[in-house]
């Protein structure tokens, strides 16, 4: 797996997108040299058409991105891959037709760009082809043997087995020595015996207990002999992007690397925060006055409504939104999370929601420095009184301000649950465990897909 951004992705998933992008590129480019002939030089280097060539390019590879091209957990089959794939060709060939007929002028005409999109749609799907093709070959797997039992080790193969774009493969699986039939010695020659007998290239321990059980002297000579060696919670955290909580050692969270944000850092988060706030708030001022009155025709109320919720080490400040509910919807003063089809909702109120728009007065909290742009979502006060009692670990999201998106809000959406929320600070501890300026900046590019998908909403 490779880091970027704070955060690992498959090397398989990355070359799909490079050599996707190449082709893109180049179907665009090719039609252009056919269509153009002998004047193909002049007129992409001298008038730009270079450019447009790049533009459409980019536009092409945000609908495979937008249409979730990328992302191998939402598509589930090869069929559906293709059948996505035709859809992002027609839209792109109809966008590509409408801009022709409504922009004649333009250094390359339509027909170069439907052209460039009949060129595209060979070599894509082709590449495609080739693509799962090469990810299917076991030649091209990496060989994996799992030490350790229970409801981890069990986690850890089945995300294994789930993701082909990890390109690994679970060759063993042995018990924890003590857990089971296999005592320590047997357990020890069996690891011993990985290299020669399996021509194992990665062991992932995921014992509960390792002390007085783990084979350490048999680890250690694969180790030696070239064969990775991996903590499950640690690959987990690469696979899944979240920190699980169950079975954690506190020791874990003590001497694993991250955790740790600067001075320097907090400003950069602190200005980018407040630059997007304030663009947001001047490209966004003419729709949130339209919302403001909409709020106020569709029911009797403020337009506006103050929440307590807990930003960073516990401390209490009022949130902002658009009122989305009836006035008294929770008149015995505790605060029942959102449930779907929810009839505390106003009309407007729903909408709101489900696009995300009531959301839009937290930019003044941003400014005022209750919240980044980017953090863990805060809670009101009960919520969270309840969740630091019955998850572990959950008071550390209070080791950094809130957000008004976060990396959790775009991995798990909206919960409402106790075990929703388990799983939604597992995010959030990745989060504030690998926090950067670049994940930062990855987390908006994929909020930007969210409210347009009208995801994560409730």
């Amino acid at each position: 797996m490779v880091r970027l951004f704070s955060v690992y992705f498959p090397a398989r998933g990355l070359i799909l997108i490079a050599g996707e992008t190449l082709i893109v590129c180049a179907s665009f480019l090719g039609a252009a040299i056919i269509s153009l002939g002998p004047n193909s030089v002049l007129v992409l280097e001298f008038q730009n058409g270079i450019y447009q060539v790049l533009a459409v390019s980019v536009f092409a590879l945000l609908c495979f991105y937008y249409f979730d091209l990328y992302d191998a957990q939402r598509v589930s089959s090869q069929a559906e891959t293709y059948f996505r794939l035709f859809v992002v060709l027609g839209i792109l060939s109809f966008v590509l037709a409408a801009l022709e007929y409504l922009s004649p002028g333009l250094v390359l005409g339509g027909n170069v760009f439907l052209l460039g999109v009949v060129i595209l749609t060979i070599a894509v799907l082709c590449w495609r082809s080739v693509y799962a093709w090469l990810i299917s070959l076991p030649s091209l797997r990496e060989r994996v043997y799992v030490i350790g039992s229970g409801e981890r080790a069990q986690r850890l193969v089945d995300a294994i087995r789930r993701r082909r774009d990890l390109g690994m493969e679970v060759v063993g699986w042995a018990g924890a020595a003590g857990n089971g039939s296999m005592t320590r010695e047997e357990l020890g020659s069996q690891v011993a015996a990985l290299n020669r007998n399996l021509g194992v290239d990665r062991v992932i321990v995921a014992m509960r207990d390792g002390r007085g059980k783990m084979p350490v002297q048999e680890l250690l000579d694969l180790r030696m002999a070239g064969v990775r060696v991996d903590m499950a919670t640690t690959l987990l955290e690469r696979v899944s992007g979240k920190i699980e909580i169950r079975e954690l050692q506190p020791s874990w969270l003590i001497f694993s690397d991250g955790f740790q944000i600067s001075t320097h850092k907090l400003l950069i988060k602190r200005a980018l925060s407040l630059s997007l706030s304030l663009v947001s708030l001047v490209v966004g001022l003419p729709l949130m006055v339209l919302t403001a009155i909409a709020v106020k025709l569709d029911s009797e109320g403020p337009v506006f409504y103050c929440q307590e919720r807990v930003g960073k080490h516990g401390k209490v400040f009022k949130l902002i939104k658009f009122r989305s509910m009836r006035i008294g919807s929770d008149q015995d003063g505790n605060h029942r999370p959102a449930q779907k089809n929810d009839e505390r909702f106003t009309r407007v109120g729903r909408w709101l929601r489900r696009v995300h728009l009531d959301e839009l007065p937290q930019l003044y909290n941003i400014l005022r420095g209750d919240m980044y742009f980017v953090g863990p979502r805060p809670f009101v006060p009960d919520q969270e009184a309840e969740y630091v009692k019955e998850i572990p670990y959950y008071r550390l999201r209070w080791s950094v301000r809130p957000g008004a998106t976060g990396w959790a809000q775009i991995k798990r959406g909206y919960c409402a649950t106790i075990e929703e929320n388990r799983e939604k600070l597992e995010y959030d501890l990745f989060y504030i465990k690998n926090v950067s300026i670049g994940l930062d900046l990855l987390i908006i590019f994929h909020t930007l897909k969210a409210v347009l998908l009208g995801r994560g909403g409730r």
